[in-house]
């Protein structure tokens, strides 16, 4: 162990010591941002930054299982991801499934797809499908896996699923308009039954959500960090929880 790391491992267990575990985010949003820049600045391809982003995720759950956070998004791939070129495309769609694959074999996790399914190739529907329902049963953080994931398309699909439903009751268009409410909406989110995000983390400098949970994060808190996603350390998410402990919410009141 050099000096740094030592110095660093020091400073980590103070911040720890110093952590208020009444006062840690239940729900932790994270858009996992940076990995092609980090790649670039290493001499590496994208692959290897998406594959050296897949990799921190299992070590970041581990921090917030240490933590007693009770859930955790992360935002693997968006809605303008598909944009994308296709050489880069299908291996990080391809990373993605073997890192879904890895979170359901560990056992510790309970996985849960947001997204949209339809945009995905067969074969992802299929690993997000079997990993959510082999981890059904497991008693660890919910781990929701955003893939195919748009904040916007999150909420027209809530609309939809909605209307289709009292569609399917017979209900008549004048009754679904003085009926809809937000609670009618929260009920058809990817994420019905779970409590919104009190922390969103977003990785590699970027201030923005990009449509990230735009309808969960109305009352979130922000965490903005420089490093990029495969660089973030243990010691850059207990001073996002610190941070967090340090504000005061108030929910508009």
């Amino acid at each position: 162990m050099n000096l740094r790391d030592l110095v660093y491992g020091l400073y980590a267990r103070r911040v720890e010591g110093r952590l208020d575990h009444d006062q840690v985010p239940k729900h932790i949003g994270v858009i996992l941002d940076g990995n092609r820049r980090w790649a670039k600045a290493s001499g590496g391809t994208a692959a290897q930054g998406h594959q050296a982003g897949a990799y921190k995720i299992e070590e970041f759950l581990g921090w917030c299982a240490e933590t007693d956070v009770e859930v955790v998004t992360l935002w693997m791939l968006s809605t303008d991801n598909f944009d994308r070129p296709e050489e880069e495309l299908r291996p990080l769609l391809g990373i993605i499934e073997e890192t879904v694959r890895s979170l359901a074999v560990d056992g510790r996790w309970r996985v849960h797809h947001v997204g949209t399914l339809d945009l995905l190739p067969a074969r992802t529907q299929t690993v997000l499908k079997e990993a959510e329902q082999a981890t059904a049963d497991n008693t660890g953080i919910l781990v929701n896996v955003a893939v195919g994931y748009g904040g916007r398309q999150e909420i027209a699909d809530a609309v939809r699923s909605l209307l289709l439903d009292h569609a399917d009751k017979g209900t008549a268009l004048e009754e679904i308009a003085e009926s809809v409410d937000i609670d009618q909406i929260s009920k058809h989110l990817y994420t019905s039954g779970q409590p919104d995000p009190d922390l969103v983390i977003r990785t590699s400098g970027e201030q923005r959500l990009s449509g990230f949970m735009l309808w969960q994060s109305a009352h979130s808190e922000y965490y903005f960090c420089e490093v990029f996603w495969p660089a973030f350390r243990k010691v850059d998410f207990l001073r996002a929880l610190r941070d967090y402990a340090a504000r005061h919410r108030r929910y508009g009141g």
